[in-house]
């Protein structure tokens, strides 16, 4: 087997501003596995929020190359690889998701099986997405609503945490007036003290606010745990929700935790977690960062177990260089082919891969 990677740019349509930063653009690294003639494909993205910085993950995938080629095919590989077997256990999180994804990838391929099935989900899987609204102007995020909902989307997400918290609830109006029949969901990024988040969440609440991601800074789960028990929407976890542990620690104590890929380490890693929340009340939201169809496919097959679904980090980009996973018109699924059924738009370029 043959372990490559190539480095690209993805650019935003539009800059995204949260509570703690503005993104306009992230690096991509394009991860390739290929025996006999077939090629599986993964991406990791760079984030300074999870300290995975490009030259960090390239340093990375070079570290696990030689462990990953002495390998004799993607089953092997699959069975050795983290969480399963200890093979990249010490890879970062969105290292470990990437190499997990060209695996997959290339042994659904060899099977002539879609990832899905290889999960454990007979039928194809689709699910309604949330489509994120940043922290901009009313008027903006009104206009914004309505394109959004004449387009299919019935779920929208709206950043929140202002350093004036009365722009949020005029945001979070706006767009309700934009889409009057969405669901709502609200995302503070951690910026709000455990006290405004009990004073303003019965106001979101009435603007018809249906959940609420990380109301609170991370590293107090106590504290985020007391704002779910008083509650008037769902309170959902991210932040303060990076591994197996965090989330196990969390299950019964907050009404949902959002699951992203890169956070906890892949697919297998997701089931993982939705296995060890069953039967707690604590349901699961699949989430991703800024990334391309490529990026956001693995967790695409597994939207059949998730309350929320909030994948919507290709339809941020300017130029999406892939594509499988549909979601323009408000619902993601997979693509009819074996594998994560994503196809690149145009070729990487000669000697481009590593």
């Amino acid at each position: 087997m043959r372990l490559t990677w190539h480095t690209a740019s993805l650019e935003l349509a539009e800059p995204l501003r949260i509570s703690r930063s503005v993104m306009a653009r992230r690096d991509a690294v394009w991860v390739s596995l290929e025996h006999d003639g077939l090629r599986g494909w993964g991406e990791a993205v760079s984030s300074d929020f999870l300290g995975l910085p490009t030259q960090h993950i390239l340093r990375r995938l070079s570290d696990v190359r030689p462990a990953v080629e002495r390998l004799p095919d993607p089953e092997t590989a699959w069975d050795e690889l983290a969480p399963a077997g200890s093979l990249g256990a010490d890879l970062p999180a969105g290292v470990l998701a990437a190499v997990e994804a060209t695996v997959l990838d290339l042994t659904g391929k060899r099977a002539g099986e879609p990832a899905h099935r290889l999960l454990g989900s007979a039928l194809p899987p689709s699910a309604a997405t949330a489509r994120t609204i940043g922290i901009v102007p009313p008027v903006s995020a009104a206009a914004q609503a309505a394109r959004l909902a004449v387009a299919g989307f019935t779920v929208l997400k709206v950043k929140a945490g202002a350093d004036d918290p009365a722009e949020d609830l005029a945001r979070v109006e706006a767009v309700r007036e934009g889409a009057p029949a969405g669901d709502l969901l609200l995302d503070p990024n951690g910026a709000w003290t455990e006290d405004q988040a009990h004073a303003l969440l019965p106001r979101f609440a009435a603007l018809g606010v249906t959940a609420v991601e990380q109301p609170i800074a991370a590293g107090r789960p106590d504290a985020l745990a007391r704002v779910a028990a008083l509650s008037p929407v769902p309170v959902i976890a991210d932040e303060d929700a990076v591994s197996y542990e965090d989330a196990a620690s969390l299950a019964g104590r907050v009404h949902g935790v959002n699951v992203k890929l890169a956070k906890c380490g892949g697919v297998r890693a997701a089931l993982r977690i939705h296995a060890a929340l069953r039967g707690s009340g604590t349901d699961l939201m699949l989430g991703c960062l800024t990334a391309s169809s490529l990026g956001i496919a693995p967790a695409v097959h597994l939207v059949d177990r998730a309350r929320w679904v909030d994948l919507d980090g290709h339809l941020l980009l300017a130029d999406d260089p892939w594509t499988g996973i549909g979601g323009a018109d408000g619902t993601v699924r997979p693509a009819p082919r074996a594998g994560l059924g994503v196809l690149r738009r145009a070729a990487i370029p000669a000697g481009a891969a590593r």
